[in-house]
């Protein structure tokens, strides 16, 4: 048996923005996983088999090199796709394709199958990648894995930055500026993966980022999961994202994350807790202009608890329920902070940051 995993994510700072090319957020990686294990199967039929769908159990066979599904409807896209892309690097590299069982467990779901908002299938789309790439011992880099998720989780989701890759990929705290998909859209229809993988991607890049010593992370959940890929799509198909008001916003949005960057880079939490503030502002700005709707009111309640106790707080990912993320000092306030959450029903989330040191 092979195991591999990844870890979920939370944006910090520059969502929304963030899915036009060349734009920058921060992220950070938090210590839950979704774990991909993988042993050979001694029948013609592999399965795919998650403790999240234990009633769904995903049967497929072998069709000279392609990967055929028994039943199409079913919850495991992304997982799908992650093998195609790595399976398409296998033949590449003259790898003889085979037939396993793949067994899924995700830590960032709550116990009753609720979203938390921690990049589930960008995770997902990641440790599948690993474990299959170690069982056709396929070595991957950090930019090799991050280029080959991309791909496979873009193939499904159609729109968003990636950041959430990003950050199960490389780990801690990043800064992430985001490519040009349709550079990438154009280049699957038109040139080999090899060369898709050896080219650089315009306007990629990537940064970890040392926060400063005193600076902790405090995570809540509203309890109402949302559709990131959904509120995605709802701003980018109203009217807003033609007008001035819009590009005014990637404009202060650009500043503030630039400004939060140099904040990481300098070891200064005052800064950095004061563009996370800025940032609230701006997508509150965004949501009144596109009518999509960003804080939620427990949002709101969330941040404004926060900001009692010295804390610089936001939703976090593209809102609408899911997490609110809260930047202060180390204090020793947080029991009171989390007590009054508790009272507006947000639950707070026992994370981490985690480091990703190696891929194989």
């Amino acid at each position: 048996m092979i195991t591999e995993k990844a870890p979920g994510k939370l944006y910090i700072a520059g969502e929304y923005a963030i899915v036009e090319p060349g734009n920058n957020a921060v992220l950070v990686a938090i210590n839950q996983f979704v774990t991909a294990s993988l042993e050979p199967s001694k029948l013609t039929v592999g399965n795919i088999i998650s403790k999240q769908y234990q009633n769904n159990v995903l049967s497929w066979r072998r069709r000279g090199s392609e990967l055929v599904v028994d039943n199409r409807d079913n919850p495991y896209h992304y997982i799908l796709s992650a093998i195609s892309i790595i399976e398409e690097l296998a033949v590449l590299l003259n790898r003889k394709l085979k037939t396993y069982n793949l067994y899924i467990n995700s830590d960032l779901d709550s116990s009753d199958g609720k979203k938390y908002g921690l990049g589930s299938s960008a995770a997902v789309t990641v440790a599948t990648i690993k474990v299959v790439a170690k069982f056709y011992n396929i070595p991957l880099t950090k930019e090799l894995l991050f280029k080959l998720a991309s791909i496979a989780h873009l193939d499904v989701q159609g729109n968003g930055s990636l950041g959430d890759i990003a950050a199960s990929v490389y780990g801690g705290w990043i800064a992430y500026q985001s490519f040009n998909r349709d550079w990438l859209n154009s280049m699957r229809r038109t040139k080999d993966l090899e060369t898709i993988l050896r080219t650089p991607w315009p306007q990629l890049k990537i940064e970890l980022l040392t926060p400063p010593s005193d600076l902790r992370l405090y995570i809540g959940w509203t309890g109402s999961p949302a559709s990131t890929s959904d509120l995605v799509d709802q701003v980018a198909t109203t009217s807003y994202q033609e007008t001035d008001s819009y590009h005014e916003f990637l404009t202060k949005n650009a500043s503030c994350i630039n400004k939060m960057i140099d904040g990481f880079r300098d070891a200064d939490i005052t800064v950095i807790q004061r563009e996370i503030t800025n940032n609230r502002h701006l997508l509150q700005e965004l949501s009144l202009f596109s009518g999509v709707s960003i804080e939620t009111t427990t949002l709101t309640n969330f941040c404004d608890i926060a900001e009692k106790f010295d804390g610089a707080a936001k939703s976090s990912g593209a809102g609408g329920g899911d997490c609110g993320i809260v930047i202060m000092p180390n204090s020793t306030k947080t029991a009171k902070m989390f007590a009054e959450w508790e009272k507006h029903d947000i639950k707070p989330l026992d994370l981490d940051v985690h480091h990703v040191t190696e891929i194989n």
